[in-house]
């Protein structure tokens, strides 16, 4: 069964599949730019504008099989945030009443896609600048600032999709890439895997990476919006010293600390952080969600709107952090953090 449509294939007309195009006719794959477990992601050329370069995730059908609602989910999203979406695939199925398409600066978009018998493509914005971490770490000086900015941007994007009634639920920095290798590049949220359109304004699925996971969700209770400020608070926090504010060997001893919302600003790593920013912190690892600041919240604190982040240089204590702590796979793969709940 196609994974862009449950109509019956049979019923396809000669016209339909006629005007069915395989990733073939319009687009050159060339190098692989990355993997995952299901996937690659690989560099596509336009081939009727040679110029025009995007990325082609390409997702293996047998790998995936037993996950389909998954890819589905995160289509959908893309979808959502995307100007417009071209699908050619074999299922005679029409995209024309999707929705509107809504867009973001700072979300990555998904501009067409394809599907054959073993493989779904998906042609998307080609983002080149790196990951958050890897780029803090090249730098040569980094300060407060540049963190309440690259925050500030995540913020916005974060409380668009937030007004659209999407939920990320998986924010981490690895999802967080630079558009360009430009200094002043924008950054990119990428990776809708796990994200949920809001229904009815609550979830229950325990998921997301566990360092950045919100306690609501490990006590699984229902929850909302709110578990993505958790983790741009989380994001933040490892932003201005380099290293996370819960860890243990021990996955259930670190759910404990964060269901606690125990973390410190541990000396000497945050005597020169201003006490605004650990205001911030404070606000979006706020433990009662309905405590918790809401993006649109967030983005009007001093921290964030105003002058209160310091211009003092931080790199070399956040760097050297940053690639002692974050060297770690476990930091990097993504779970169902049900699965080890009920372990």
């Amino acid at each position: 069964m196609p994974l862009f449509g449950k109509k019956d294939v049979s019923k396809k007309t000669k016209k339909d599949a006629e005007k069915s195009q395989s990733i073939e006719d319009k687009y050159d794959v060339k190098d692989l730019l990355g993997t995952g477990a299901f996937s690659e992601v690989r560099l596509a050329v336009s081939k009727e504008r040679p110029n025009e370069m995007y990325a082609v995730k390409i997702i293996d059908k047998k790998a995936l099989k037993g996950k389909e609602d998954s890819l589905d989910n995160e289509i959908k999203v893309l979808r959502r945030f995307s100007k417009s979406v071209k699908r050619s695939d074999h299922s005679g199925t029409d995209d024309k009443n999707e929705g509107q398409w809504l867009t973001h600066p700072n979300i990555v978009q998904l501009l067409e896609t394809f599907e054959d018998k073993s493989k779904v493509y998906l042609i998307m914005e080609l983002v080149t600048g790196g990951e958050l971490f890897d780029r803090i770490v090249q730098k040569g000086s980094y300060t407060e600032k540049d963190a309440a900015h690259l925050i500030r941007q995540v913020l916005g994007a974060v409380d668009y999709m937030h007004e659209q009634g999407v939920v990320h639920r998986d924010l981490k920095p690895e999802n967080l890439l630079y558009y360009s290798t430009d200094d002043d590049s924008k950054i990119m949220i990428s990776d809708f895997g796990l994200s949920k359109i809001e229904d009815s304004g609550v979830m229950a699925t325990a998921c997301g990476t566990p360092g950045y996971v919100a306690p609501e969700v490990l006590a699984q209770k229902p929850y909302g919006k709110a578990v993505d400020v958790w983790s741009i608070g989380v994001i933040s926090y490892i932003l201005l010293c380099g290293y996370p504010p819960f860890y243990d060997e021990n996955d259930a001893n670190l759910f404990a600390q964060i269901l606690k919302g125990e973390f410190e600003f541990d000396s000497p790593y945050w005597d020169d952080i201003s006490d605004s920013a650990k205001n911030f912190i404070r606000q979006l690892m706020c433990v009662d969600a309905d405590k918790r600041y809401t993006c649109r919240e967030a983005l009007a604190h001093p921290w964030i709107s105003g002058n209160a982040a310091s211009s003092k240089n931080i790199h070399g204590t956040v760097s050297a952090q940053l690639k002692k702590n974050f060297a770690k796979s476990r930091w990097k793969v993504r779970t169902r953090v049900l699965s080890v709940l009920s372990s």
